[in-house]
């Protein structure tokens, strides 16, 4: 058989997933749970009376009882309102969707922060422009891990800090004899790697093009035979 191997390159997420409704409504229920049956804090023994410390922990208390019981904590309101301006509460927090989502540019690493990107290649295989992951074949008395690196670089440049996780293979990917021009079986062990630092830049002529996507934009890019090989080496966030 033809052995070639393939780097599953991935960007992993930047922000923290956003919560399902019935997640958000389950750890709210048991908030409320845990501070309705919780000893309370004796915090004036913690925190001297009057101090900044103090009106910061009022503060957030305050918050967390509103949360869970739309009641205020007892607290000076004047202190409050000074330590408000004092901490910049009027600051603007800064918004989860990117600059690179709202332009759809999918060469930006900075996209889709909540999710797990990956690397997809464009490149000319039997004369059709087609979308795979990075792979190339494999030299003599050369480890699969250590071939499944090298054409990473090849393709994709040495501008990126990567971190290729095991030297064995997350999956493996077979193409009947038949189906090839050599008559050959071929087959494929994928490896997973991290991105820590960097971007593609494609040093061959055969690579027109490169994107980083979600498990779902994958299937639209890729054809179905290879979609049924991958799809369950990704993750669903």
């Amino acid at each position: 058989p033809k052995i070639t191997t393939a780097i599953i390159l991935n960007r992993s997420p930047t922000l923290t997933r956003t919560p399902t409704p019935f997640e958000r409504a389950y750890y709210a229920y048991q908030a409320r749970i845990r501070r309705a049956l919780h000893n309370p804090f004796p915090y004036e023994f913690y925190f001297k009376q009057g101090s900044l410390l103090e009106t910061r922990f009022n503060i957030e208390e305050a918050e967390r009882e509103q949360l869970a019981f739309g009641k205020d904590f007892t607290g000076e309101v004047r202190a409050v309102a000074q330590l408000s301006q004092q901490e910049g509460e009027g600051e603007v927090i800064m918004s989860r969707t990117h600059e690179a989502d709202i332009k759809k540019d999918t060469k930006s690493l900075d996209r889709k922060g909540a999710r797990n990107l990956y690397l997809l290649l464009r490149v000319d295989q039997d004369g059709k422009q087609v979308w795979r992951f990075p792979q190339g074949g494999v030299e003599k008395g050369e480890l699969l891990h250590q071939a499944a690196q090298r054409d990473l670089f090849a393709e994709c440049g040495p501008h990126m800090d990567t971190w290729v996780v095991s030297r064995n293979p997350v999956g493996v990917s077979k193409s009947p004899a038949e189906a090839t021009k050599d008559g050959q079986e071929d087959v494929t062990f994928f490896y997973k790697a991290h991105i820590m630092a960097g971007q593609v830049r494609p040093t061959q002529a055969s690579v027109s093009d490169f994107a980083w996507l979600t498990k779902e934009e994958i299937e639209s890019h890729v054809s179905k035979d290879y979609w049924e090989s991958i799809k369950d080496m990704l993750s669903e966030h």
